[in-house]
């Protein structure tokens, strides 16, 4: 009995022991792809794998470095096979679709996004891929999925950086810039920032073209038509143009007679970052932030020397909160 007792302890410590040694196969291939060392990162894989045939984490780590590695078939031996797996993730479809991409296989990567989809509803990246082969092919029911993705997946930046572009060049006035502004609050050091903040400042331009706002509106969704009658009481203080002082005072116009009339039908997130900037004494230094550096940045790397206090209160505000949209405030 004692002897059949001590081959257990020593079965288990070995157990444990094989257990860290694939976990430090992993941590030392993730390393390896870090450093850009992808076919060490693949060697490690292949054989923490063989140990623990089983283990998505490595199996989607191998199929990605070999992505990384342009070994695209590669990727999709190991990746596929993962798909009718109850623990798959969207990353698992994520970069088998990229990989077809790759390939130049559009119809491919769009029916893996799709199964993707079906398996999981509520990925915003599979959604904003999808999204992006539809566009592609002109295809405009893209913004469906976008769409979909803020929805469905409301933290997910990318679907709200794709919706603003979208929307900025069509006849729409609300969307562009609602949508922008979340993206730049997301994800606000994306290289992708620069390009939003410049079509907020256009976007401003292109809201306050005519004087009065509601005049020639088509826009029947509630939560748009209550934007632009809130806007349009702000109308005045765009006669001097629009830029980021001008849009100080509307924005602060706006966030209090919003309110007073909206706040309690349409609560909103981004509304609310509005107010605390406000509370917090940092709204102008937001705004030259969002708006200024797309305007004239000699200006306003002008005006951080002037308001230095501001602008680094506005930094480690910005540093140290995580914006996140939450669910149930998708209004379009």
């Amino acid at each position: 009995m004692k002897k059949i007792f001590v081959i257990l302890i020593a079965f288990c410590f070995q157990a444990t022991l094989f257990a860290q040694d694939v976990k430090q196969l992993h941590e030392n291939a993730r390393n390896l792809m870090h450093k850009g060392d992808f076919a060490n990162a693949i060697l490690i894989l292949n054989r923490a794998l063989a140990a623990e045939p089983g283990n998505l984490e490595l199996a989607k780590d191998l199929g990605l470095n070999y992505y990384y590695a342009k070994d695209y078939k590669k990727a999709l031996e190991v990746l596929v096979p993962l798909f009718d797996r109850n623990d798959v993730d969207d990353q698992c479809f994520q970069i088998a679709g990229d990989a077809h991409w790759a390939m130049d296989e559009a119809a491919a990567a769009e029916t893996v996004y799709r199964k993707g989809i079906k398996k999981l509803p509520n990925s915003g990246p599979l959604y904003n891929e999808l999204g992006k082969v539809l566009w592609t092919k002109n295809d405009f029911t893209a913004i469906k999925q976008w769409e979909k993705g803020i929805e469905n997946d409301p933290g997910f930046a990318g679907n709200y950086y794709n919706a603003s572009k979208y929307y900025y060049f069509t006849t729409d006035k609300v969307w562009s810039l609602v949508y922008g502004e979340i993206f730049i609050n997301i994800d606000p050091k994306s290289a992708y920032t620069p390009e939003i903040k410049n079509i907020l400042l256009e976007g401003y331009k292109k809201l306050f073209s005519d004087a009065d706002l509601e005049k020639n509106n088509k826009e029947k969704n509630s939560f748009a038509v209550a934007f632009l009658k809130t806007m349009n009481k702000q109308s005045a203080l765009a006669s001097a143009g629009i830029n980021a002082e001008s849009l100080t005072m509307i924005r602060t116009r706006f966030i209090l007679d919003w309110d007073a009339g909206y706040h309690a039908k349409f609560p909103f997130k981004l509304f609310e970052l509005y107010r605390q900037y406000i509370q917090e004494g940092l709204f102008e230094a937001y705004n030259q932030w969002v708006f200024a550096t797309a305007q004239n940045l000699p200006a306003y790397q002008a005006w951080t020397n002037a308001h230095s206090k501001e602008h680094a209160a506005l930094n480690r505000f910005l540093q140290d909160r995580i914006f996140k949209m939450p669910p149930g405030q998708y209004y379009h």
